[in-house]
């Protein structure tokens, strides 16, 4: 998965794991609170759970508020060691997470494939 971001967007990791059950409210208040940003920038922010295996991407622009979430089923996303503060990150740095790269090893997760969604 890729995104087409304007050059402006910054793109930020929370780096603690975070309750996936956090919708718009409490994840807006994380990034008020903990990360010191301002949500209505138009700015990216990404936060996982404990298990590296799920994301949510929070975006507000315009008062509409946006969120993305996506799941491995095998393996998990691989974040920076430390589970302290947020952290901002290139385009490249934010794709290689969204396709489960491993930075400090550089392999990529096999593709699988599906016959049954629940």
């Amino acid at each position: 998965m890729s995104l087409l971001l304007p050059v402006e967007v910054k793109l930020f990791l929370y780096l603690s794991p975070v309750d996936m059950r956090k919708s718009f409210n409490g994840l807006t208040s994380l990034v008020i609170d903990s990360m010191r940003c301002d949500p209505m920038d138009g700015h990216l922010f990404l936060f996982r759970n404990k298990r590296c295996n799920r994301l949510k991407i929070l975006f507000v622009e315009r008062g509409c508020f946006t969120l993305w979430y996506r799941r491995v089923e095998t393996g998990k996303f691989y974040f920076p060691e430390t589970n302290n503060g947020h952290l901002e990150v290139t385009i490249e740095q934010f794709d290689w997470l969204l396709n489960s790269f491993d930075h400090a090893k550089l392999r990529h997760q096999a593709h699988k494939k599906f016959s049954k969604f629940y």
